[in-house]
């Protein structure tokens, strides 16, 4: 798939993720976080990896739960309650992204401050 200039912070894509061990990788939802410009200019992008396992969200400062029983959650394309982990940031080749979803409210990304306005860039500077 052709990406240049097609991916802005806060899209929600799937792509292949690798396992920690770097034992193979598993298709899975993604927060692109790099900034616009970026993203137009490098052919690589920094995500936060997107898990359906939300128990840690609660108690984790660096995770962000999205309810998709919400008209917020709903928004984001996810299937399944998800939560946004902050702490579990990639860098990744835009051209392996395999499907871009639909963008999430502003309430997660901030799109017009900049990152570190955002309720991600918030959980983003906890992750560091």
């Amino acid at each position: 798939m052709s990406t240049s200039g097609k991916y802005l912070r806060g899209d929600i894509v799937l792509l292949p993720i690798a396992f920690v061990s770097g034992r193979g990788t598993k298709s899975r939802p993604a927060v692109i976080v790099q900034s616009d410009s970026l993203n137009v200019r490098l052919q690589s992008t920094l995500i936060a990896v997107v898990t359906t396992n939300t128990s840690r969200a609660v108690n984790e400062p660096t995770q962000l739960l999205i309810d998709i029983a919400t008209l917020d959650g709903q928004q984001t394309g996810l299937l399944r309650n998800s939560t946004i982990k902050c702490e579990h940031i990639d860098t990744v080749d835009q051209r392996d992204i395999v499907k871009k979803n639909r963008r999430p409210p502003c309430r997660f990304i901030g799109e017009a401050g900049g990152l570190s306005e955002s309720r991600i860039g918030n959980w983003l500077e906890l992750g560091t």
